[in-house]
């Protein structure tokens, strides 16, 4: 690989991971619920499941997939489904600073708690799987061993991800001081709920090539 193609493909998966997707609210409403340093347990776990993503499907994984008949449409529903869920959740959680507090909230923000959320919703997206796929051969010298460039592929991705998802968590921790009224914070949640069901709808819409 080129460092020119290097650069190329940097400046694009800075812009695409800057777009804000499910990963990005998800990490940036754990950080506004249990703030920045707790909600990096959810960006761990959104970061492993892209890097087991992205490495299987340089594996060709995609390919044995699209051999399965029905197979990414059943991953395509169970994505959905979870994404609903998660608008459902967000949608009606407690408004209230004072609500909630105890045993039950103290599971919800503990580390291995936040790292699986982080990484379910992330591993239940499978566009992810047919965007690498697409996305990482443009990259590709055929020449050169491919191994060593899916290496750095996925590598650089993962970094410029983790950049992102600390700039949406750092904004979420900004935003927790304006949603401690009561009124502020129930408009946040419906918002947030709001823009997980519109990503499972979308998500419902799309077709694998």
């Amino acid at each position: 690989m080129t460092l020119h193609a290097w650069w190329l493909y940097a400046f694009a998966v800075f812009l695409l991971s800057g777009t804000p997707g499910p990963n990005m609210l998800h990490v940036m409403t754990r950080s506004v619920e249990f703030g920045f340093r707790r909600s990096m347990a959810a960006m761990a776990g959104c970061m492993l499941a892209i890097t087991l993503v992205l490495a299987a499907s340089a594996a060709g994984l995609t390919a044995l997939l699209k051999a399965i008949p029905g197979a990414f449409e059943v991953l395509r529903y169970l994505g959905v489904g979870y994404l609903v869920y998660l608008g459902i959740k967000a949608w009606r959680s407690p408004a209230s600073p004072d609500h909630g507090k105890g045993e039950h909230v103290a599971r919800q923000s503990s580390p291995a708690a936040l790292f699986r959320g982080g990484f379910t919703i992330a591993i239940s997206n499978p566009k992810l799987l047919l965007f690498a796929a697409a996305f990482f051969p443009q990259f590709i010298d055929p020449a050169q061993p491919k191994v060593p460039q899916f290496a750095i592929l996925v590598g650089t991705f993962a970094v410029i991800e983790m950049l992102w998802y600390c700039t949406y968590a750092l904004a979420g921790g900004s935003l927790s001081t304006y949603l401690r009224r009561p009124a502020v914070k129930r408009m946040f949640n419906r918002v947030t709920g709001s823009i997980f069901v519109g990503f499972g709808a979308a998500l419902l819409s799309s077709r694998a090539a």
